[in-house]
Parts: structure tokens; sequence; C-alpha cells
């Protein structure tokens, strides 16, 4: 028989029982209470993003009725293909029809506000569909920046006044804008685009990848499979784990000392933004892909090693696959880090004013957080609701981003 006797549930037993349960129900709340708190600001955040985003993608625009034919612009699709149709367009007198059939149609002071570069957008339709120049058709204009104030019931009581007067005229309104995602920047915030900003990012990020991940992943494997323990080399790893805690805009300094010093003609290009970027992921990308590498079991090394393999096909047939999730999973964090940084690319000059996209790794560009950093700074409101819209893009930039990374992680995640 066990001589093990029972606990004596005395009065001062059942104490502090009551007072470890007490405890434990405290602990329980106060992790729930903290996820609550966690998604409500979530939620708050992502709503107040929502709600002055979509004004952002939308802009005032006046619509004007032009019969391009009677002013004999044909409608010839050979013509608009050629690459100089907007300056052919402008010889042809273009801004001038667009302003006669403004003032006839909306008066001289409806006129006045339309943009002064209306006849740009009216020139991109126009090559986009030759036909729209046979006959009398209705365009959607943009309208100026001060009367899509008065229609948001901002600005002079002025032009409030006369938003109101357009808008129940049915002239003047609010449409959704697909070019906020085709345009780039712009000093009118009805003209401003994202596009070259959103060009831009893409470009840099594919050089901070193609940099990054091989001589990440290559660096931990010879750390973790090949370098002898000594001294240098745990300097080597100290180093690393330094370098990933390091403040990024000292990685912009140092991307204006070297690459720019070595590249001087490419200042604010995506290749010194994407070799900058590169610099400051990769020890993210070290420390992971080496702790995934430490996590494939020894067996998987010895069953290989036991069948003939030689030692660079355990690590590139063995080892390497099985720890890729997690070497991807560091690729996703350090990624998604570049992605939002600002204080590197601005020390390079990505902040640049850059009216057309970047046609290449080497064009003068910026980027989406750089964009909406400068645009957060104009003082014209009508930059505030396209801050929102692009932030929002910038999110679905990333999701995109990172929903890409999930699906390669979990298609070579392996078992053992």
């Amino acid at each position: 028989m066990s001589n093990i006797q029972a606990p004596t549930r005395n009065e001062a037993f059942a104490k502090r029982l009551k007072k470890r349960y007490a405890a434990e129900r405290m602990f329980k709340l106060a992790g729930l209470g903290a996820i609550a708190f966690s998604v409500a600001v979530l939620i708050f955040l992502l709503s107040s993003m929502a709600l002055n985003g979509l004004g952002g993608f939308q802009r005032a625009e006046l619509s004007v009725p032009i019969d391009l034919s009677e002013y004999g612009i044909s409608a010839n699709a050979d013509q608009f293909a050629t690459p100089s149709t907007v300056q052919a367009l402008e010889a042809q007198g273009l801004p001038d029809i667009v302003q006669i059939s403004a003032v006839t149609a909306l008066g001289e002071d409806g006129a006045s506000e339309l943009s002064s570069q209306a006849w740009r957008d009216l020139a991109a339709q126009i090559i986009a569909n030759p036909e729209l120049a046979r006959g009398p058709q209705t365009f959607n204009l943009p309208a100026s920046a001060d009367l899509a104030a008065g229609l948001n019931n901002e600005g002079s009581p002025e032009m409030q006044s006369l938003a109101d007067q357009l808008a129940n005229q049915g002239v003047l309104s609010e449409n959704f804008d697909f070019g906020f995602l085709q345009r780039s920047d712009a000093t009118d915030p009805q003209l401003a685009g994202i596009w070259g900003a959103l060009k831009g990012s893409i470009l840099t990020m594919v050089v901070t990848l193609v940099l990054a991940f091989p001589i990440g992943v290559l660096a931990a494997l010879y750390l973790e499979e090949y370098a002898p323990k000594n001294r240098w080399t745990d300097i080597i790893e100290v180093s690393i784990n330094n370098l990933a805690a390091v403040p990024s805009i000292i990685f912009g300094l140092l991307g204006l000392a070297v690459f720019l010093w070595i590249f001087p003609n490419f200042r604010s290009a995506p290749l010194i933004g994407g070799m900058t970027l590169a610099l400051m992921t990769m020890p993210v990308i070290v420390i992971s892909g080496r702790n995934a590498i430490k996590a494939v079991p020894p067996s998987i090394r010895d069953g290989a090693l036991a069948v003939g393999a030689s030692p660079i096909q355990v690590v590139f047939h063995h080892v390497l696959p099985l720890a890729l999730p997690g070497i991807l999973t560091g690729t996703i964090i350090g990624m998604a880090r570049a992605l939002g940084e600002t204080a590197p690319l601005l020390m390079i000059g990505m902040r640049a004013f850059v009216a057309t996209p970047p046609d290449g790794f080497t064009a003068p560009a910026t980027v989406l957080p750089v964009q909406i950093f400068l645009w957060s700074d104009e003082i014209d409101r009508g930059f505030v609701e396209r801050t929102s819209a692009a932030i929002i893009v910038l999110l679905l930039f990333l999701l995109l981003m990172n929903g890409l990374a999930i699906y390669l992680r979990n298609k070579f995640e392996k078992t053992w």
C-alpha cells in the first residue's frame, strides 16, 4: 500500500487554492482584454483609413459636351497610335476647343474652374478610344482643386455657392477616378496618381529580393553548416545580430556614402534604393535562415549521408528544402519592413517630384511610403484624401506580396 497521503484540505489550503484560481482567471481576462483592445485599435485604424481613403479614389468632374469632329479632330486610329499624339492634338488646338466648349456649357464662371490640364485628360480618352472623336460626346473632365473643395463644403463661400449651383445643374459630380491608379504625381490633387510610386516600389522590391534573398540564404547555410566555430565566426554572428537592430536611416547613410559614390548618375533610382534596402533586409533573412536550418533534425543529415549523399547534396537536397518555409517566413518579415521604409530612401534622394513612371531600374523614381510622406505634408485638403487612398494601396500591395510569400512557404513546407 502506498504511504503517500492526500493533502490536508484545511481552511488555509482552501484560501490558497482559491487565490490561485482567482489569479488564473485574472490572467485569462487580461489576455482577452489585450486581444480585444488590439482588435479594436485595428478596426478603428482600418475604418478611419477606409472612410478617408474612399474620397481619395474619387474626384470632382465637370460634364462638358464637345463635338471634336466639328473642329476638325479626325478619328484616325493610326494617327492616335504614335508617341507624339498628345503634342499633335495640342497643335490642333485641343486646349482651346475644351475651353470654348466649357464656356458654352458651363458659363464663364464654371469654365474658369475647369482644370488647366483637363485637355490632357481628354487627349488620353481620345487616344484610348478614337471613336470618341466621331460626333458629339459628353466628357467628364477634372475640375479645379478649389471647386472640388467647394463641393465638399470647404474653401471660400463663393466657391461653395458655385459648386452647389453646378451640382444642382447636374454638371458637377464626384466620380470614381480610375486614373488615380494610372497617373503619376502632380501638383494638383485632382490630377495626382499613384502609378509612378507603385511602379517604383515594385522595381525597388524586385532589386531588394534578388540581392537579399540568395545572399542571405547562402550566408545562413555557410555559418550553420560549414563555418568553423572560432572567434572570427563569433564576431560575424554578433555583427549580424547587431545589424538587424540598426536604425534604418543608418543604412540610408551607407547607401548615400557608398552606392551613390560608385553610381553617382543613379540617384533616386530603384537600383540604388533596392541595394540600400537589401542591406537592411539581409540580416533578418540570415538570422531566420540559421534558425530554420538549425531546426532540421540531425537524423535527416545522418540518413542522407548513410545512403551515400555528399555533404553538398545533404545541404541542398535535404536540409535546405526542409528549412525553406522558415527562411521564407523571415523573408516575408524583412520584405514587409523594407516596403514600409522611408528614411533610408529619403537619404538617397527618392523624394524627388517624379511626374512620369520609371521605365527601368536606373530611371528616377519614388516609392509609395515616400509619396505618402510628401502628400501628407501638402497644405491642399485634396491631398489628405489622396494620402489615405495611397495608404490603402500600400496596404493592399503589402497584403498581396505577403500572400504570395505565404503561398510559396506553404507550398514548399514539408513534414518529417
